[in-house]
């Protein structure tokens, strides 16, 4: 990088985000020290001062080109929705208007709430809700050819204030959070600090295919996935793409998403080729739980809307083709203080070793407790077909330490509490290398819930999804743990002693869920049931999780949620996953009767009359109409099948039952359907299939 691009990169670094820089130009002195101080102490900002910042905000907007402004939030269906008004005001008598933002306007707005999941918390009929802004969160321009527009990141809530979204349950875990682990630290003499945040940063796994194959296809239209499709020759199997050399195409496509977000202050770090054909992976550097919330779902907008820009699609669901790995989104999730201390950092003495082993052991009770919470987190219709696919970790929650720390806990049941001073070793190269530090634990790519050295990185969640909901469930888990630790320590008088056998204790009843084995082999899955540990397979089944007494009790108690919004969520997690289904349902069939079908059909009539020229006795053409007329058969059984099945799904009234009837009867029906056509790809000529395969949409951008 020369000295020309360093500089643009440096001085656009931001550029399109409301920071610290921007409000000290665009604020008065008392409306920038009421913002820091409700950013900072995450509370609501002083209403004198709300006019103030929201005229300074308007004044920067309006210099950035923004018309139009939008509170931003994140309803319960998986994605963002906006609402854009302009910076306006009455026209005066001459016609002339006004640009126009006030206080009000800033801090609430008001959406029809009645369009988005409520799961029965509002009725069709009432709509208000309400938008709130969250300033901890940086207010930001977003720009295209056709514009810029102001986006305000907020919470979404009803008319009776409760959460409609993703983001306020994550935003009240993180106050909790803040509470369990301060009384705690400060009990333990750590009483500089004065702020806790929980951290996470998210690798962004996708795909790429061409604009002209996706619109040929419409399984990919209607449900971002391929429904049918034979395996090409070649897939994953040479291990040749997974960081290999990117293409031309794909580093522009690149280039562009990284100006684009770095300008929205967003630390793309790292890009690369993933596993499969087509694959690719965008990193981030970590940041606060909820902006890196926020700025995951602007990855994954910019990630679609750019790859446009270059005669792309970007597909973001888990598995877009089957036989291949599909995508997945690793959340690397931390807690750390305001005075710089990472709390799942192991210690270089008895006290910081002494804080590392009571967060490590929280995390373990956490886990162990609530996995089938932290399961119906990542749980969702696309996840399904990925999770204990051998190629993402299995649905059984586990967590893996390895070797050093593993031993660590065992001296920790030894009454033998060790420093972790001198456990690195070192790697040596030939005489042109140098040696380097070997890490503490290897890497464990099948564990759902890795331990990384001072971090757990989240395995399990899909590529799809927000990550709000995982990051909220790790919030709480934890910090039940310390709370738990809390109540005996204010009753102690030793308190390093009363932690030790609280450590021991909760290790000793926890330590099944530490795994540092294959997580995909059938042994663990065996081994696992031994242990009494879940194995949720299914969305539907893992939603109950929600509602078992311990999560739901926890829940509550916590503040994270109030008793009507978890039985909403439920009912929506089952809808959603019920109408994912259907709609797959639909257009398999109606995919089947319109392309497939008479595709093969046509195909045997070819062979039919090459039979006609050449004689019945022709071996190739025998079995070639012996073969289309069985997968004709079969296809057309199975859509009969399906067909009946989607009339009778049309007659179940129960979300819950209809999500069952989705992940049971439906699905295997589809499966059944898919198999023969899928088959009968491999037997038609390509000059007749309508569609094109996965041969020519892995392997030609």
């Amino acid at each position: 990088m020369g000295k020309k691009e360093t500089n643009y990169f440096q001085n656009n670094f931001g550029i399109n985000v409301f920071n610290d820089k921007e409000k000290r130009k665009y604020l008065s002195i008392e409306a920038y020290n009421a913002l820091n101080e409700a950013t900072k102490e995450r509370k609501e900002l002083d209403p004198s001062f709300a006019d103030d910042v929201a005229k300074g905000l308007l004044n920067w907007a309006l210099d950035k080109g923004a018309t139009h402004y939008t509170h931003w939030f994140q309803p319960l269906n998986g994605l963002t929705a906006e609402k854009h008004d302009a910076f306006i005001g009455k026209p005066d008598e001459e016609g002339k208007i006004s640009f126009d933002f006030t206080g009000k306007e800033l801090i609430k707005g008001e959406p029809d709430a009645s369009s988005f999941p409520s799961g029965g918390l509002r009725a069709t009929f009432e709509a208000r809700g309400y938008t709130v802004w969250d300033a901890t969160s940086p207010a930001f321009v977003l720009d295209d050819e056709y514009g810029a527009i102001l986006y305000i990141p907020t919470a979404f809530c009803s008319y009776n204030g409760e959460a409609l979204d993703d983001k306020t349950p994550l935003l009240r875990s993180e106050d909790y959070l803040n509470e369990s682990v301060l009384k705690l630290l400060h009990l333990l003499g750590y009483n500089d600090v004065k702020h806790v945040y929980s951290y996470a940063g998210a690798e962004q796994e996708y795909f790429l295919i061409e604009s002209q194959d996706y619109l040929k296809r419409k399984d990919i239209v209607y449900t971002g996935r391929t429904l049918f499709g034979a395996s090409s020759p070649k897939g994953q199997e040479l291990d040749d793409h997974y960081f290999g050399p990117i293409r031309e195409k794909i580093s522009s496509f690149m280039q562009e998403v990284n100006d684009a977000l770095w300008k929205l202050g967003i630390p793309a770090k790292t890009e690369h080729n993933e596993v499969a054909p087509s694959q690719h992976e965008l990193a981030c550097i970590y940041a606060p739980s909820s902006l890196s919330c926020d700025q995951n779902q602007l990855v994954m907008r910019l990630l679609k809307r750019i790859a446009k820009h270059h005669g792309m699609i970007c597909l973001l669901a888990e598995k877009p083709f089957e036989g291949i790995n599909g995508s997945g989104k690793h959340n690397n999730w931390s807690v750390g203080t305001d005075t710089g201390i990472n709390l799942f950092s192991p210690g270089k003495d008895k006290k910081s070793n002494l804080r590392f082993l009571i967060f490590l052991s929280s995390i373990l009770r956490g886990v162990d407790m609530h996995a089938d919470l932290l399961r119906e987190s990542v749980a969702s219709y696309g996840n399904d077909f990925r999770l204990g696919a051998n190629e993402a970790p299995p649905a059984i929650l586990s967590i893996y330490l390895g070797k050093t720390l593993t031993s660590l806990i065992e001296e920790v049941l030894n009454n033998d509490l060790k420093t972790s001073e001198n456990i690195k070793s070192f790697i040596n190269g030939s005489k042109t290398l140098p040696s380097f530090p070997k890490d503490d634990m290897d890497r464990n790519r099948t564990s759902p819930f890795a331990f990384t050295g001072n971090r757990f990185e989240f395995r399990m969640v899909g590529s799809e999804q927000n990550i709000a909901e995982p990051n909220t469930f790790l919030n709480v888990v934890l910090s039940e743990g310390l709370n738990e630790l809390s109540a005996i320590l204010e009753k102690s008088v030793d308190k390093e002693q009363a932690s030790l056998e609280w450590i021991k204790k909760t290790i000793k009843e926890h330590k099944r869920i530490v795994f540092n084995g294959d997580g995909y082999s059938k042994q663990w899955e065996e081994e696992a049931s031994k242990r009494g540990l879940m194995n949720l397979r299914t969305t539907p089944e893992a939603i109950k999780a929600y509602i078992r007494k311990e999560n739901f009790d926890m829940l509550i108690r916590s503040g994270v949620f109030k008793e009507k919004e978890i039985l909403s969520r439920v009912n929506i997690k089952y809808q959603d996953y019920h109408n994912k289904a259907i709609i797959e349902a639909k257009t398999m069939s109606r995919m089947a009767h319109k392309l497939f079908l008479p595709c093969i059909h046509n195909a045997l009539n070819n062979i039919l009359e090459e039979e006609k020229e050449m004689g019945s006795s022709f071996l190739p053409i025998s079995k070639t109409k012996e073969k289309l007329i069985d997968v004709l058969n079969c296809s057309f059984l199975a859509l009969e099948k399906l067909d009946s099945l989607i009339k009778e799904d049309s007659q179940i009234n129960v979300e819950e039952e209809k999500a069952f009837f989705a992940s049971t009867k439906l699905k295997k029906a589809m499966e059944e359907l898919r198999a023969p056509i899928d088959e009968a790809e491999l037997l038609v000529p390509k000059s007749l299939w309508p569609v094109p395969t996965y041969g020519d949409i892995l392997f030609h951008i």
